[in-house]
């Protein structure tokens, strides 16, 4: 095998481990779904996965690093990937899992998918400075796409889903808000332990809310099915697809990455389709298509600039 065929094939392993995750990301909602349909309450269902999730992620963190490296790491950024995880594992995730209790799995994986929008419009606004015409027009796209794809012109459809569609924007400002801290924190403790010190501090938030809501959780009702969707939830969409990104990011580079996650919305749509029998009107699969283009276009945009420096990498998607 020569050098080129090498890289090559390290390449396309990073591609496909950074679809897998996608496509796995993609279920969450899926699984959502099946759990509410057996009675599992959505406090219940955000708060049990991440309690599930992490004690995995810090197994993994100390089999990779010594424990003392780990819990050595400077408090500064150590806080603010606490404060991010806090504003999107928590009140993000929250928002988001009720949302899935309002609107269909496709039209909240999609939306989701509008924070990289946020994100740009947000930094524009800190730099004071005007993006380029070819980004205002990637994210004038994405928000006609939103349009459409919650409704746009069928007030039934649009009033059906307009609250759910709030919720989820709000759950991907908190995303974009878990974006921008970590794109400037990992340059300083990297990927993995800024989703770390995140997953940690929102599992600890989403333990206190459990004990102050304990009435409502519902956890003697939960059957053995509805454990095993929840243990999917956790190791299926959380824990094995942020361990898959990571590898992904790692071979192919984070934008690379990211163009590769776009697979996520389509991926949603077909299984919600097959498996939930959802189906999306024709104009809701055009905002689908403008949302994605968008999407594509921004992240091609950052690919064309100059990355991060050397050795850091964006935070671990949060839009799981």
């Amino acid at each position: 095998m020569t050098p080129e065929d090498s890289a090559a094939g390290y390449r396309l392993t990073g591609a496909l481990a950074a679809a897998a995750a996608a496509v796995l990301f993609a279920c969450k909602g899926i699984i959502a779904k099946f759990a509410y349909a057996r009675g599992i309450p959505f406090e219940t269902l955000s708060i049990v996965r991440a309690l599930l999730a992490v004690p995995l992620f810090w197994g993994f963190a100390f089999t990779h690093e010594p424990a003392r490296e780990v819990l050595a790491t400077p408090w500064r950024p150590a806080a603010a990937a606490a404060f991010a995880g806090f504003i999107c594992y928590y009140a993000g995730t929250l928002i988001d899992f009720y949302a899935l209790t309002l609107i269909d799995a496709s039209i909240e994986r999609v939306l989701i998918f509008s924070y990289p929008a946020m994100v740009v419009a947000a930094s524009a606004a800190l730099r004071r400075e005007w993006p380029p015409v070819r980004v205002v027009i990637a994210v004038g796209l994405t928000w006609i796409g939103i349009f459409l794809a919650v409704g746009g012109f069928d007030a039934a459809a649009l009033s059906a889903n307009l609250v759910g569609a709030a919720c989820v924007l709000a759950a991907a400002l908190s995303y974009a808000i878990y974006f921008m801290i970590g794109e400037r924190c990992t340059r300083q403790i990297g990927a993995s332990r800024f989703t770390l010190y995140a997953m940690s501090a929102a599992a600890a938030a989403l333990l206190v809310h459990g004990i102050l809501r304990r009435p409502q959780l519902a956890l003697a009702q939960v059957d053995a099915t509805g454990w095993w969707l929840l243990a999917l939830l956790a190791v299926f969409c959380m824990f094995v697809p942020a361990l898959l990104q990571a590898e992904g990011v790692r071979r192919i580079g984070a934008q690379r990455g990211a163009l590769v996650s776009t697979a996520g919305p389509p991926a949603t749509i077909l299984l919600a389709w097959l498996v939930l029998g959802e189906r999306l009107a024709p104009l809701q699969l055009a905002g689908v298509g403008l949302i994605v283009g968008g999407i594509l276009v921004l992240d091609v945009a950052r690919l064309r600039r100059r990355g991060p420096p050397a050795g850091a990498q964006p935070p671990a998607s949060a839009a799981d």
